[in-house]
This record gives structure tokens, C-alpha cells and sequence, in this order.
């Protein structure tokens, strides 16, 4: 195995999916890490109108944080000894893990899940089933220590 993709969110699942990714790694000697957090896209008025400031700037504050975080967890990984991609991309989650699973060439993905009910998921979806119905890769779904 030469690429895991390790699809974090930030979530209370996010340390179990760096931990299995870890796990993984070590296990296939070489393989590279590519942690990866897909942000939502763009609320509709972002690219026509300015919209107000206030909102651009939550906007902003939430990506830097979401900045910091990843580089922290591929800066942790990396004291360990270990080769790691850290990636914040933005747009539909489950479009950008499959074109990032694509542009790495990734052996296998790591992702966690919720464990959201029936209800959740008819009027949601699920970014994990739907990764898992059209990955040209094997998916590894980590389940949250709550379910």
C-alpha cells in the first residue's frame, strides 16, 4: 500500500480515524498518509455579492481554525515517524474525497461514522455510504466510540 487517505472531520470520531490511519501505516511500511478534510462549499451569495462581513468573517476564522487543527494532527503524525499529507479542500464532501481518491491514487480510505439513525440519513445522507457506494478503492469506516 503506497497511499491511505485519512477523511477527517473534526468530529468526536476525527481521533479514532487518525488512530486506525496510524495503525494502517505502520502495518504497510512506506505508505504515506493524506489527511484530508473536505469544508462545505461556499454559501451561494460568496463569488455574486460580497454579502454582509460579518459572515465572511465567521467564514474565514472557521477555515484558518480548520487550518491550524489539520496541521496539527499531520504535525503529531509526522513526530512520529510517519510520512503525512495534510489537505483542506472545499466543495460537496463526498465528490471531493472521490476526486481526491482519484488524484493520489489511494490504496484505501479511512472515514468515520456517526451512526446517525434511518431518519438522519433519508433526509441527509450519509457522507460515508456515499464514499463507500462509488470508491474505486476499499473504504475502512471507523465507527464513533459513542455507537
Amino acid at each position: 500500500m503506497n497511499v491511505l487517505i485519512a477523511a477527517v472531520d473534526f468530529s468526536c470520531v476525527t481521533p479514532n480515524v487518525v488512530a486506525s490511519a496510524e495503525t494502517l501505516a505502520r502495518a504497510f511500511d512506506g505508505c504515506r498518509i493524506c489527511l484530508l478534510h473536505v469544508a462545505p462549499p461556499d454559501p451561494d451569495f460568496v463569488g455574486y455579492d460580497p454579502g454582509p462581513q460579518t459572515v465572511r468573517d465567521q467564514l474565514a476564522e472557521k477555515f484558518r481554525d480548520e487550518h491550524r487543527r489539520i496541521h496539527e494532527i499531520r504535525a503529531e503524525l509526522e513526530s512520529r515517524g510517519l510520512a503525512v499529507t495534510a489537505l483542506l479542500i472545499q466543495g460537496p464532501t463526498v465528490n471531493k474525497i472521490l476526486e481526491e481518491i482519484e488524484r493520489q491514487q489511494a490504496d484505501l480510505v479511512v472515514m468515520g461514522s456517526h451512526g446517525h439513525g434511518a431518519l438522519h440519513q433519508l433526509l441527509m445522507g450519509s457522507v460515508s455510504e456515499g464514499v463507500l457506494r462509488k470508491s474505486p478503492c476499499p473504504v475502512l469506516v471507523v465507527p464513533s466510540r459513542e455507537h
